[in-house]
């Protein structure tokens, strides 16, 4: 499995951004897949998270309400809006892939990760 993270840059509070993850090599029809983050300093944690056979979407806390999780199944694609940031959402940005139909995203559970891609707020 490759994943392919992309979209990150820079931009300043109160905007918005949309990060892609284009997926490839599945040899499971059935998979998790997730957003997870990680700031200087701090260790990674799964903001978001979606399934390719049904239309559920977990989010974190701290980005309930602003961040969006979609998907496009025909492109092996997921997405992710991100409105309303903030200075401390900066962060590298991944997305990864547990092999599984069901279960939690968190880091020691996914099988699969993509290179991360920065996404930085600031004014």
């Amino acid at each position: 499995v490759q994943l392919q993270a992309s979209g990150g840059g820079l931009v300043q509070p109160g905007g918005s951004l949309r990060l892609s993850c284009a997926a490839s090599g599945f040899t499971s029809n059935y998979y998790r897949i997730g957003w997870f983050r990680q700031a200087p300093g701090k260790e990674r944690e799964g903001i978001s998270c979606t399934s390719n056979s049904d239309g559920s979407a977990d989010y974190s806390d701290s980005v309930k309400g602003r961040f969006t999780i979609s998907r496009d199944n025909a492109k092996n694609t997921v997405y992710l809006q991100m409105n309303s940031l903030k200075p401390e959402d900066t962060a590298v940005y991944y997305c990864a892939v547990r092999s599984t139909r069901y279960g939690v995203c968190r880091v020691p559970y996914m099988d699969y990760w993509g290179k991360g891609t920065l996404v930085t707020v600031s004014s």
